[in-house]
């Protein structure tokens, strides 16, 4: 890693100005037409998020958790909220998977889910369970940090505890989090790996419930994060073991991103091929980052994503005052080992699924640069910029990234002697130190071209240097003014060939909405009940699978009569609940039924299966976008099953 200051790229010759930046740099405060909310990353529906955790493949698509705050900025504290994603690209919400505040060990903070197809925990084949980070029920709002065990019936849309006891207490640590749980295939157990402050310690069990702690590693970038372990192929044929962590490496000139290792793993300690770690971004805003298998090639290559902020300035991001959140993620990428002359390294691209979400493609061809700048005839803030860069001899030779009119404003990517750069101090720099402004990775002098791969969207700019063993991820809050584009040299000239600029669709995700999740000491307002339900309130009787502490119950299998929803509009394209009791159908004597009516005319219909179990039931509503409609429960059985169960009603996409 280069050591050079950081300085301006570009010759006086250039003559652009490079102004003094402050908080968000001299971004004008945003409008109430303003959005900085991203085009086509992840962001958070609303308030707050963190650490995202990682997915996992369940029913055909990927269960994506994240920490949440629905009270920021007011309150801090977090839940697990859940998205999916079919191709991990385009999202939706499924609001709340795991709630804070609902037992005596407080809030949830990062941990990791497998899906038990197993059923070595005992909930069943398929459970998806959570080992996951609280306090070891707190006093005035701390306790020590100690691992507890949650799990879900439902496919992983909601969690419920273990117990309020954790299943690897702290025993007298002091940080002591964020566990990571992978299967040991070989040996036939879980292995989770658990960071300790300056180490990570290696647990393992038989069954998710029993650990026994078998060794650590020990490294020295301050308190260690959201730690990860994993088995890859390298492009050579060779099988090699990678432990990846969140960690601070900017006092020995390194990034504050993700450091990984190469090594084996013996099932219980893990041995690295250097003592130095890599990294998987060299930028300042790739942190708790998360990787997880491909399905299609579990041991080739991987996906993962991080939180693209930084603990320094996580607050101080101008998206809440325009856009009411807080929270943006990188673009998922795909990741794979190869084998290089120094060692072996992860490189990483962007999805490719990436692309089958492009709106629009410009072909730009070759520009020819001559020691100066040279604007394109592009503007925009969200797109992907791919471009040839060459050169025979110069000093200096890249891009300026959202770009102002009169050229004061500008982020700057390129390559300078020996280091790629992204410098983010002439636009929306969000560090008021000036610490992180420019970030450097390692460049050959006797190199002479690179592909550069550009991702830039509203509040980031994530680069691909060459095959991508070298990333720079950053927030950039340009004002959402400056669109431009402009190439430029110095020392020299230089060719951009190839160059495209890709659009993408505007996926941001819709909220999901609860249209009831039964926890009121009444029906919510708008409810109406008749027969021997008439006066009745939520049940507070646990039932397998119930989120919070109440459902609607109707009770005794003699009581018979409806409850039926307010009247609300479908506004979502899928209608989510946990059902139940009796199989008993709609349009037969004693039916025990769920109805979903639009238009006096029932559209859909679900019933219990004979048991006590609470089961997810998914309602396709695309048809009926903008009507209105209403929830029934008819129960009109007396006999055996002759009562109905449900919980958590949601609308999402």
């Amino acid at each position: 890693m280069s050591s050079k200051t950081s300085k301006p790229r570009l010759a006086l010759a250039v003559a652009v100005a490079v102004v003094a930046t402050g908080v968000f740099g001299p971004v004008a405060p945003a409008s109430a037409a303003t959005t900085y909310r991203a085009q086509y990353h992840f962001t958070v529906p609303d308030h707050w998020k963190n650490d995202p955790q990682r997915p996992v493949y369940v029913n055909g698509k990927y269960n994506y958790y994240y920490l949440y705050d629905a009270d920021y900025p007011t309150q801090v504290g977090t839940a697990w909220r859940l998205a999916t994603s079919a191709d991990g690209v385009a999202f939706a919400d499924q609001g709340i998977a795991a709630p804070k505040k609902t037992n005596a060990n407080y809030d949830l903070w990062s941990g990791s889910t497998v899906v038990d197809t197993g059923n070595t925990a005992g909930f069943g084949a398929g459970a998806v369970v959570q080992l996951v980070t609280q306090m070891d029920h707190p006093t005035n709002g701390s306790g020590p940090q100690a691992q507890f065990l949650w799990y879900s019936i439902d496919g992983g849309r909601t969690f419920r505890p273990y117990g309020d006891t954790p299943v690897i207490p702290n025993g007298g640590r002091g940080a002591f989090r964020d566990p990571k749980i992978v299967r040991d295939t070989a040996r036939g157990r879980w292995v989770a790996a658990i960071t300790e402050g300056d180490r990570i310690g290696f647990f393992t069990s038989p069954d998710l419930k029993t650990w026994t702690q078998r060794s650590d590693f020990v490294t020295t970038y301050g308190t260690l994060e959201c730690p990860d372990l994993f088995q890859i192929r390298a492009d050579d044929g060779t099988m090699h073991w990678v432990l990846g962590l969140s960690a601070n490496g900017m006092s020995a000139g390194m990034p504050n991103t993700y450091a990984y290792w190469t090594g084996s793993f013996d099932g219980a300690r893990f041995t690295p091929d250097s003592a130095t770690p890599q990294w998987l971004d060299q930028g300042f805003d790739w942190y708790a980052g998360v990787t997880w298998e491909d399905p299609a090639a579990p041991l080739d290559r991987r996906y993962g994503m991080a939180w693209m902020n930084n603990w320094a300035y996580a607050d101080t991001t101008p998206t809440w005052a325009s856009d009411g959140f807080n929270g943006t993620d990188s673009i998922v990428r795909q990741i794979t080992l190869k084998h290089y002359a120094d060692g072996y390294a992860l490189a990483s691209q962007p999805t490719p699924a990436l692309a089958s979400h492009a709106s629009s493609v410009t072909n730009l061809g070759t520009i020819q640069v001559d020691n100066g700048l040279v604007p394109l005839a592009y503007h925009g803030t969200a797109y992907e910029l791919d471009t040839d860069v060459s050169w025979t001899r110069l000093d200096n030779i890249g891009l300026q990234l959202r770009a102002s009119a009169d050229g004061t404003r500008h982020a700057d990517v390129g390559i300078y002697h020996d280091y790629s750069y992204l410098n983010r101090r002439q636009t929306g720099e969000p560090d008021t130190t000036g610490g992180r402004g420019e970030s450097h990775a390692p460049w050959s002098p006797a190199k002479t071209s690179a592909h550069l791969r550009i991702l830039v969207d509203r509040t980031t700019i994530e680069v691909f240097v060459d095959d991508g063993r070298y990333v720079h991820s950053s927030e950039v809050f340009a004002d959402p003014s400056d669109t431009g584009i402009n190439l430029y040299t110095s020392g020299g000239s230089g060719t951009f060939a190839n160059t495209t600029v890709t659009e993408f669709q505007n996926l941001a995700q819709r909220p999901a909405e609860l249209v009831s999740g039964f926890e009121g000491a009444a029906y919510d307002l708008g409810w109406t009940t008749t027969g021997s339900f008439a006066g009745t309130r939520p049940s507070v009787e646990q039932v397998p699978g119930m989120v919070g502490n109440a459902v609607l119950d109707t009770s005794s299998d003699p009581a018979t009569g409806t409850i039926t929803s307010p009247t609300f509009t479908l506004d979502r394209n899928h209608v989510h609940f946990l059902v139940a009791g009796g199989r008993h159908p709609h349009g037969k004597p004693g039916e025990t039924s769920i109805n979903l009516v639009v238009n006096g005319t029932v559209v859909r219909t679900a019933t219990g299966d004979d048991t006590g179990v609470l089961k997810p039931v998914d309602w396709d509503v695309s048809q009926f976008q903008g009507k209105s409609a209403q929830v029934r429960v008819i129960d009109q059985a007396t006999g055996k099953w002759g009562h109905l169960v449900v919980d958590q009603l949601l609308l999402s996409d």
